[in-house]
Order: structure tokens, then sequence, then C-alpha cells
């Protein structure tokens, strides 16, 4: 009833879930959810993930009513500007909302990787006698979550890795925007989630003893994730019970009246609470904070038995990384040989992730092209939680929802693929970057110097579509150091995910050890005499084509600095005199991408000061695409000769071949 207050007193929302699943949440915060909303930050809490997002109102309802800090008045503000009831739930982990919903799916995946956390850290820390990590996640999931590909990714894993600490309580209304399930889906979904090696049963979700049953079923379970079907009607007990424009449109008054009348409610005042249900939840904070009284007591007695142990927990717990994890990171010379910086970031994660213990990655079936399996590394089995590696499969969209979910949890997770699946990717991504969670993505093979495999693998256009999206720290170094930097800087952010950007093809050693990546674009070589007659700008592999462009225009007297911009979004961060001091606004300059030429719009003028490639790809030895797409050295610099002759107004010389 809370909810179908707030959703008629903003006059927007989603009122059929609420009505719907009630009887199923309520069974579930009252007999079995472990937390403690007067400390909502509490490690060992048990997780709940409103996956079908748009019944948010439903979620703020049970926050109110349990005492975390989300008040009445903020019910009454819902969907409203600067309230704590947005739309659909934001990650806000002081009021209890875990993570951001909406997107359907999403929440379900996260749950998975939450899921797994808790056994990653169960197994690295609890000892005999003291399981400190001891706890569950639920997910309430609609008809939509499991329609969407992402559930059978996720779905799929779980079941691989017998995540048995999390339960899924499908609310099965049969109902969508466009109508009843059946235009849609004839799924077997008990059989689909049995074939994933899930527990599953089926009640009536409004029968709220055979959901708790069900659900105590599910804690029993040791060795799969469970999933319960409860039937439920969308709207229940309201005029437009079982109907689907029930689903996302308030109701008029009438129906409203109509719908508390059914179920003997006041019609008036609007959010009344019953003084009974105000004792029973008060009754449940006080067992609450008894439960988290208790493990506290658990883990003083941990601490004094296991201090070693209890000293990573704590650093884990606030998210710090070790003071000398940086000392670690490798450092290359220009006399080193020439190396792909898929094969730089390698060795980069050989050397920190021994030092690193909240580090816990993987790759979607990519492992050896990806080079993101750190040396020594133990892979994450059912059997074994006690390793850091995660073989994610064939299943990019569902490992990034996952690495959410681990990253909820508190771990710095990273996930790797060819570039070109971070389409696959894509929506997961833009959840993190909402949320401002510190996920890594290696992404590799990153333009059409990855060859033979053509134009379905060479991504072209994906430099410039990642950082579209807000939040998001794209990285593409130019070798070996910037690669260290890269990594440097993706493990130190704390309010939003990083994608790193690696070659396949092998690039020369061109950078400092103390280059200023940081800064995202810097002078990597300046122009002889007072000032630069043209500006290379180019990352990654380009890099090298600019440096020797400029020895070449250097023999006609042409002074050009070269500056390597390995990321526009840290470029962009910094202050104004140090843009200028980088990109003289009177200097001519020209841009080197093996890529779309459109992000570049925004450093250089006119579309002539751009070497791009605004078609896909062929397949071909990378040497022979870098030629045919004209990034060639005597390219650049007949290109950079017509910057420089234009703003003289001479007629550009020939280039000499």
């Amino acid at each position: 009833m809370l909810a179908i207050d707030a959703v008629q007193e903003a006059r927007s929302g989603h009122p059929g879930l609420p009505l719907g699943a009630a009887e199923i949440v309520t069974a579930l915060w009252t007999r079995f959810l472990r937390h403690n909303p007067a400390d909502p930050t509490w490690s060992d809490r048990d997780r709940f993930v409103l996956s079908a997002g748009h019944g948010s109102a439903l979620l703020y309802g049970l926050l109110h009513l349990s005492g975390y800090p989300l008040s009445l008045q903020e019910l009454k503000q819902f969907r409203q500007w600067s309230s704590h009831t947005p739309g659909h739930p934001e990650y806000d982990r002081e009021r209890g909302v875990e993570t951001t919903t909406g997107p359907l799916g999403q929440g379900l995946s996260n749950g998975v990787g939450m899921a797994l956390a808790e056994r990653l850290l169960a197994g690295r820390f609890n000892r005999p006698k003291y399981p400190i990590v001891d706890h569950h996640t639920y997910v309430l999931a609609s008809d939509g979550d499991l329609m969407e590909g992402i559930s059978h990714e996720a779905g799929s894993l779980a079941g691989h890795l017998g995540l048995s600490r999390l339960t899924v309580l499908f609310d099965d209304n049969r109902i969508t925007i466009d109508g009843t399930t059946d235009l849609t889906c004839s799924d077997a979904v008990l059989q689909r989630f049995d074939a994933y090696g899930w527990f599953t049963q089926r009640v009536d979700g409004h029968d709220m003893a055979a959901t708790a049953e069900a659900n105590g079923a599910a804690q029993a379970e040791s060795k799969r994730p469970a999933l319960i079907s409860c039937r439920t009607n969308l709207g229940y007990g309201s005029p437009l019970e079982g109907m689907p424009q029930v689903h996302g449109a308030p109701f008029n008054e009438e129906n409203v009246r109509r719908t508390k009348e059914a179920s003997n409610w006041p019609t008036e005042p609007r959010f009344h609470v019953p003084q009974e249900v105000r004792r029973r939840f008060d009754q449940l904070r006080e067992e609450g904070t008894a439960r988290q009284q208790a493990w506290d007591a658990l883990y003083r007695g941990y601490k004094e038995a296991h201090p070693g142990e209890a000293e990573e927990w704590e650093k884990l717990q606030r998210r710090e990384l070790p003071a000398d994890w940086m000392a670690a990171l490798p450092r290359f010379s220009t006399k080193d040989s020439a190396m792909a910086t898929r094969n730089s970031s390698g060795q980069v994660l050989d050397a920190i992730a021994p030092r690193l213990p909240s580090l816990i990655g993987g790759s979607a079936d990519l492992t050896g092209s990806n080079k993101a399996r750190p040396k020594g590394a133990m892979t994450v089995t059912r059997k074994d939680f006690g390793g850091s590696y995660i073989h994610f499969g064939v299943r990019e969209h569902g490992m990034a929802g996952i690495l959410n979910g681990l990253a909820l949890h508190g771990l710095r997770p990273y996930g790797a693929t060819f570039l070109v699946f971070s389409d696959y990717a894509r929506p997961a991504i833009r959840m993190a970057a909402l949320m401002g969670l510190p996920v890594i993505y290696v992404f590799t093979h990153d333009s059409i110097g990855l060859g033979e495999d053509g134009p379905t693998h060479q991504p072209v256009e994906h430099l410039t579509a990642l950082p579209a999206i807000p939040n998001l720290v794209v990285i593409r170094p130019a070798d070996g150091n910037e690669t260290s930097q890269a990594w440097r800087i993706a493990l130190e952010r704390r309010d939003g995910p990083t994608a790193l950007s690696f070659t396949r093809q092998k690039v020369p050693q061109v950078t400092p050890v103390d280059n200023e990546l940081a800064r995202g674009a810097y002078v990597l070589a300046e122009a002889p005499g007072p000032a630069p007659d043209v500006i290379l700008i180019a990352s990654g592999s380009e890099v090298r084509l600019a440096l020797e462009a400029r020895a070449r225009l250097a023999k006609e007297q042409v002074a050009v600095r070269v500056v390597s911009m390995p990321s526009w979004e840290l470029f962009d961060a910094q202050e104004p005199d140090y843009r200028e001091s980088v990109l003289p606004n009177d200097v001519p300059r020209l841009a080197i991408e093996a890529g779309v030429g459109l992000g570049w719009w925004r450093y250089v003028r006119r579309s002539n000061e751009i070497l791009s490639i605004e078609r896909f790809g062929a397949s071909a030895p990378y040497e022979t695409l870098f030629e045919q797409f004209g990034f060639t050295v005597d390219r650049v610099v007949e290109l950079a000769r017509q910057q420089v002759h234009r703003l003289a107004g001479q007629p550009a010389a020939k280039g000499r071949e």
C-alpha cells in the first residue's frame, strides 16, 4: 500500500509488481533476510537485489519499514528531483539499495556476482570455528529478467559453479507490457534452470507459508543455486488484476480506493502504516542488531586467533590497496624488444597480482589471447573457491554483470575479451559507470592491427563508442611503460570503471618510465626550436608512426611535436592551462588513429586533420592493412606537410617516396 500511494502521489510508476510480489518479499524480509538496518554496510549481511527494478516503490516501502534511513517523506517524493526514491533503484549502500537495477537481467547477473564474491571470500578468510563470511544473496526477478539473454549467461555460470548461497525468487505473473507472455515465450523455465544445474521449486506466490517453506528448502541446499517460481497475479487485489496495463501506469483515484477496500485498508490517509506493522518491524530491527552483535563477537575471536587474516580482511573492507603494490610495476627500456601491449599487460598482472589480494579476474574464453591470467593464479571451481581466476566462458555480457556484483561486494575485479566484443558487454559496462564501480576491462586486439581475423573482429568504431559512456575512463597505451601506468590509474580509481585497450601486434618501447599518462595526454617528443610547426597526436600503436614521421620531417626542417594521448577522459579533466600547453591553439595538428575519427574532432579543427579509417577493415596481415589503409610514415609525413603549408598559405610539397 505504501508503494501504491507513492506511485499515485507521483502520478508515475509501476503499481503491478508491488501488489503482485508483496507476499513474496514479506515472507523473505520477515523470516529469512539477515541484515541490520542500523548498519547497512555490515559485511556479513544478506544481500537483496530487486532485479525487476521497475518495482522500486516496493523496495522503498520495505526499506522504510525496516528502519533504513529512508523517511516516509522520501516515499512521498517518489520519482521527484533530488529524492532518494528514484524511478528505478540506484545503488545507495547507506540506505540499503545494493545495486542499480531497471535494465532487466542486470540485477540477476549482479546477484550471481555477489554470491560468487561470498564464496570467494569464504574460501579465502573462513577458518574452523570462525565462519566470518556466511550469508546469502536473494534476487527478485520478473518474466522480463529471465527473457533477457544475460540471464542465460549468468544463470549457466552460477549453476556450473554451484553457487548455493544464491536464491532467485521468480515473480511468475506471466505478464509483460505487450500482453501475456505467451505472445513471446513458450519456455519451460524450471526445466531450463534444472538444466543449468539449479535447484528449482514452484509455489503459489500469494501463499506466504508456502513461499517461506520453499525459501527454507533453498537455504538447506548446499550444492546448487535455487530458483523458486512464485506464481502470482500482477496487480493482485486491484480492479486491473492480471491486466498488462497495471504494469507501468498509476491507478486513477477510483482504482486506488477500490484496491484498498478490497484489502480492508483505510482509504485515507495516504501512506498509512498500522502500529502493529511498526511494532513487528521494530522487533525485526532488534533481531538484526542482535545478529550483528553475535557476528562482532565471532570476529573478535577470529581476529585474536588469526591476526594476519583479520588485517587483510579489514583492508579489503576499507577497499585499500597495499602501500607498496606500485613498486612491483614493470619498467621498460627503449632498448627492450618490441612487444604487444597485451603482453605488456600480462607482465604487469604477473607482477602485481601477488601483492593485491582483492584482485579477482578472468576472461571470456580468451585467456591466452588476452594474457589475462597472472602467473600462478589458481582457477575458481565449484570445489575450490580459493583461487583468483575465473573462466567466464563465451559470456561477455554475463561476465560484465557478474564483475559488477563482485565490485559491489568490495573486490577489485577485471574481465578480459577482445575490444570488438565490448559491444556484447556494453549494457553492464554502462551500469558500472552509473554506479561508480571500480571495474577494470581488459580489451585486447584493439584495431585493424589484429590482422587476418578480418572486419568482424576489427574494432574500428569502439574507441570512439566507449568514451561516450559517462564516467568510463578509456586508456589506450602506446607501449610497456604506458601500460604499467594505465594499470596504476585503473587500480587507483575508486569512483568508476576503466577500459584498457591493448594491441595484438608488437610495438616498440617509446615512452619513459615516468611518463605522464595520468594526465591523459602529454608531450612525448618536443619540436626543436622555439615552437612546433605541427603537432602529431596519436595513441596506442599509432604513436610509433608519429615518432617516425617526426624524425623524417626534421630532415626537412619541419619542427614536429609528438603528443601521446592515451586517454581523452583524463586529458579533458586537466586544467585549461595544461591542455593549452600540450595543444596550443595556434599550431596545426594532425590526429592519427587506426579507427574512425569521430572522437578526434574535439582535438582538431578540420576533417583533413585526422588520419583515420572510415570503413570496416579487411582480412590480411596487419602490415598489409596498415599500408593499404594509409597508416604509413609516408602518409603521415604528407599530411603533416599539408597542415604546415596550409597555415602558411603555401602549396604543399610533394611527399618523398
